[in-house]
């Protein structure tokens, strides 16, 4: 844990001098708030952070803090805002960063692609478990993440290691039918890897065919353009400099940092002294 963040047990919690509050779950804003904080915190600054795409249902899920306007709803993804149903809550949506070792850049001299999903048997068609299953029989694909080796992956790697591994495959093939921009992707384009994935939620405003890699809703199409990358590692290596340079740009640290404190800053500034 970082020296400038501090657990404490949650009966202290009231006798913090608190700026503002961040849900991120919904126990945390239907039961936690009331359980833990006292009357004056809970009339401080608060956001919801939400990190996933809505469930259970795509467009008709009512978001945990749907109209109460005291609260800013800060999506991951435009995406996840458009698709939340937010009521008249505030929403804005700030983009992922990560942070990677700056030390480890792309390699590909494993001619195979890789998927990077955890548990993706138990997750099964939303996190793309058949379209991993039958594309692998027309081009070599490999998966890393928890329980991978069920379904003939290379198993669970920690995470100092993982993306040393990943680098060394010609391109990342994202097979997530719904989710949130995927972590893997924004990992894999930071350390300089072309992208393969299918063009839903977000990943069509991000990946671009030809230049960062290559997206499509035909799987015959991306196993066609999985080949491509196998027989022409120039061109893998071409746009995984481009993919990089987004990722630097788009989901960089400093931007992210930059971005949050604009929106601290604003929540702040409209709540009552």
């Amino acid at each position: 844990m970082p020296n400038y963040v501090r657990e404490v047990p949650a009966g202290d919690v009231q006798n913090l001098p608190l700026d503002l509050i961040i849900f991120q779950t919904p126990t945390n804003y239907h039961t936690d708030q009331y359980e833990i904080l006292t009357d004056e915190q809970r009339q401080l600054p608060r956001i919801y952070l939400e990190h996933n795409s809505p469930e259970p249902h795509p467009t008709e899920s009512r978001h945990p803090a749907a109209n109460d306007p005291s609260v800013r709803i800060v999506h991951v993804t435009h995406y996840n805002r458009l698709m939340w149903d937010n009521g008249s809550a505030p929403t804005q949506a700030v983009e992922h960063s990560v942070a990677i070792d700056p030390t480890i850049s792309y390699e590909g001299h494993r001619n195979e692609g890789i998927v990077v999903v955890n548990e993706i048997g138990r997750r099964g068609r939303m996190a793309g478990l058949d379209l991993f299953q039958q594309l692998r029989e027309r081009v070599p694909l490999t998966v890393v993440g928890m329980k991978s080796v069920e379904v003939g992956g290379i198993g669970e790697m920690h995470y100092s290691r993982l993306h040393r591994r990943v680098a060394e495959y010609r391109f990342l093939f994202s097979p997530m039918r719904y989710s949130s921009l995927p972590l893997a992707v924004v990992e894999a384009m930071t350390i300089g890897m072309p992208i393969v994935a299918l063009a839903t939620t977000e990943l069509p405003q991000v990946i671009q065919n030809g230049v960062h890699g290559f997206v499509s809703t035909d799987p015959y199409e991306l196993a066609r353009q999985m080949q491509y990358l196998l027989d022409h590692p120039d061109e893998a290596r071409r746009m995984g400099d481009n993919a990089r340079q987004l990722a630097l740009s788009r989901f960089g640290l400093a931007r992210f940092v930059r971005d949050w404190n604009t929106v601290f800053a604003d929540v702040c500034a409209k709540v009552p002294g």
